[in-house]
């Protein structure tokens, strides 16, 4: 995926989960944070962040915040992203899903599936299933976890994808790592135990644990190649 409008700037701080505040060309701006995660290993006074411009002169903020260096690694960070590149590599062909290998004949977003709305619903010409997307920026020290802050959300998300598996859906979690050279992923189990479970306990049931990492530049992101999913701390 592309952005248009991309201007280099310096964060200052974030009064809320919403809004940042960011110096662009010495004048200091309300801008809009498209990730209400907590990023507090990447939001720190002073870093070289990326705004997107918007056009919409009724926009309470005129800028959006995609990306954020860190150290030498750049990391996107909008939470809208990764079901955009998983989309784009799901309909070329890039993305590979196990078990629906044959290829892809239909795809759709946003698909209700008992309690929970499902990132995509496919089908080949002899299987169906469901794939949820989740965006991964916590790093440390080469690898990446998620979630950084407990989602009930993606909790209640995994369990009904197990309960879709047994009903005879093939059913994947693809973990999209907004940065690239990273070592391996992991279920955050400090920051929610039973999400890391979950996992593990889908992934013994069938259910296909995948993770990408992506090439990031400022105005691009574009998933890129498999990283190993490590289960074993669980």
């Amino acid at each position: 995926m592309k952005y248009e409008g991309i201007v280099k700037a310096i964060f200052i701080e974030r009064p809320n989960r919403f809004i940042a505040l960011c110096k662009v060309n010495q004048e200091i701006c309300k801008v809009h944070v498209k990730n209400t995660g907590r990023c507090a290993e990447l939001l720190i006074k002073g870093v070289t962040v990326y705004l997107q411009e918007s056009e919409d002169p009724k926009r309470k903020t005129k800028y959006s915040l995609i990306a954020v260096e860190k150290g030498n690694r750049l990391i996107n960070m909008d939470s809208q992203a990764p079901n955009e590149v998983v989309e784009e590599a799901l309909a070329s062909g890039k993305l590979k899903l196990p078990g629906m290998e044959e290829g892809l004949t239909f795809i759709k977003r946003e698909v209700t599936y008992d309690a929970s709305r499902f990132d995509f619903y496919v089908e080949t010409y002899e299987k169906k299933g469901f794939v949820e997307v989740k965006g991964v920026t916590l790093e440390q020290d080469g690898y990446v976890m998620f979630p950084d802050a407990p989602t009930e959300r993606g909790l209640r998300h995994v369990e009904e994808l197990i309960k879709a598996k047994q009903e005879g859906y093939e059913c994947y979690v693809v973990f999209v790592i907004q940065m690239k050279d990273v070592l391996y992923f992991k279920p955050h189990v400090e920051r929610q135990k039973a999400f890391a479970e979950a996992l593990k306990r889908a992934d013994k049931l069938g259910v296909r644990l995948l993770a990408y990492d992506c090439l990031v530049t400022p105005d691009t992101l574009e998933l890129d190649h498999s990283v190993q999913v490590q289960l074993e701390e669980v």
